[in-house]
């Protein structure tokens, strides 16, 4: 996994010397692994690595084990970590129309946007080869142009995905190798949702 990151941020031009990069960790297998890993290599790039947690609240007792998990997990990693919660993000979501994945994704991606802005970094989100994979699947079900056929991009504006091209397995591997625990969201084991049905019934 390392090398293929390594690769990946150099190809793509992720992590410029010197850059704040913040990364968006969830407490899964693919942030827990990101978080370490460039926590680790930090050096190597120059750069100054910080963490953001989002807490939707929609899991009960489950988002709250996932935001203790992430603030010792940064606290033993001596990364500065910036959390907040999602309030009423169910109600949100059916006023705007909009279904509750998408609702949760937006109000992250909005956090992590806001916290970047503050301290001038880049954000690094834990997508991998398998994520995009099932998004070009997804699109091609619903209906798409060739635009959608892509996928994830590695690089898009300030974001970055330095696990782009490593697949789940890898990270899992990673993990197992330095240590690493992580927790599991139970709603990725529901098949409720359409990116789950194709994770656990198409790709394998």
């Amino acid at each position: 996994m390392k090398d293929k990151v390594l690769a990946a941020i150099r190809q793509y031009g992720m992590i410029p010397p010197g850059a704040c990069v913040l990364v968006g960790v969830s407490g899964g297998a693919d942030s827990v692994a990101l978080l370490h890993f460039l926590q680790r290599s930090g050096e190597q790039f120059g750069c100054t690595v910080v963490a953001a947690h989002v807490n939707h609240g929609l899991r009960g007792e489950e988002s709250d084990r996932d935001e203790r998990f992430v603030r010792a997990l940064c606290e033993r990693l001596g990364v500065e970590l910036a959390v907040t919660h999602l309030q009423n993000l169910a109600a949100g979501a059916k006023e705007s129309g909009q279904c509750l994945e998408e609702a949760a994704r937006d109000a992250r991606y909005r956090f992590l946007e806001e916290e970047a802005r503050k301290r001038g970094a880049q954000i690094a989100t834990a997508h991998t080869m398998d994520d995009s994979i099932e998004t070009t699947l997804f699109h091609l079900a619903r209906g798409t142009g060739l635009r959608g056929l892509r996928g994830i991009p590695p690089v898009r504006g300030k974001i970055v995905r330095p696990l782009i091209t490593c697949t789940r397995r890898e990270i899992e591997a990673y993990c197992a190798e330095n240590g690493l625990d992580y927790v599991t969201d139970s709603s990725n084991l529901s098949d409720s949702y359409a990116r789950n049905r194709i994770r656990h019934t198409v790709l394998p």
